[in-house]
């Protein structure tokens, strides 16, 4: 159930340049705990440099991000996500030479709140997330020798191991095909249930991000375009216009009136 009036993660004005290129230009948003808010745009739209900049992985030029009402701008990444805010990355980085577990167990031993897990704990912990993203029976299979639906159910169990509050998701659903993108939609859900999870939701697949966000908010050259449901979203003509362009956007409007 989504608490409309807590906000986990408020992102204010937040701007990254690189040159004269303003990859992201004053984008401001609010997330609510128990949230999965979609974050949508064309190629080059700032999406995975908004989520670098959230989680430190990136300097900002300008803006802030506050977590739970504290400011966390100047923290280093490894701070942020050890008080609960966390991510994982469009390109599957496993730690290789290493099992399916040991990786996972890599994010239960370092989790939130700089605890110092005992090993016992710590696999009591990845025995618990791998059964719940369908990983348990692989746990010991060697990261080389697992398929990319598996390699991403594993990035994202590393995640859940750590204890999160709140994650921002990196396109998992990339190079998956239909039904693997189904059974990712459901994990997502699932997770955010059992978890008590709030998600920020990267994804180009269109199915997928208009099946499980409560909101979505649609990023164009650096800047937000639009922010609303689903449905408010995919009816809006600046949306319509960044993916499809400015023709196709007037005739749909003219169809529509």
């Amino acid at each position: 159930m989504i608490d409309n009036n807590n906000v986990i993660l408020d992102v204010r004005a937040i701007s990254r340049h690189f040159g004269a290129l303003k990859a992201v230009d004053r984008v401001s948003f609010q997330v609510r705990k128990g949230e999965i808010i979609g974050l949508i745009g064309p190629n080059g739209a700032g999406k995975t440099t908004i989520t670098n900049l959230v989680t430190g992985d990136l300097k900002k030029n300008a803006g802030e991000v506050h977590y739970k009402g504290t400011d966390v701008s100047s923290m280093q990444p490894f701070q942020i996500a050890r008080i609960g805010l966390t991510r994982t990355y469009q390109i599957v980085k496993p730690l290789q030479g290493m099992t399916v577990e040991e990786n996972v167990l890599v994010g239960s031993l370092y989790g939130r709140g700089n605890r110092i897990n005992d090993l016992s704990n710590a696999r009591k912990t990845v025995h618990d997330v791998m059964e719940l993203v369908g990983l348990y029976k692989k746990k010991d299979f060697m990261v080389s020798d697992v398929t990319l639906p598996d390699l991403k159910r594993m990035e994202f169990a590393r995640v859940l191991a750590m204890d999160p509050e709140v994650v921002f998701l990196d396109e998992v659903m990339a190079g998956l095909n239909p039904s693997e993108v189904e059974e990712s939609m459901e994990l997502v859900k699932k997770v955010r249930e059992d978890r008590q999870l709030t998600i920020v939701y990267i994804e180009h697949i269109m199915k997928a991000v208009m099946g499980i966000s409560d909101r979505i908010i649609v990023l164009h050259h650096g800047k937000k375009i639009c922010e609303g449901s689903p449905q408010e979203v995919r009816d809006n003509p600046a949306v319509i216009e960044a993916y499809l362009g400015k023709k196709y956007a007037k005739e749909v409007m003219k169809a529509n009136e």
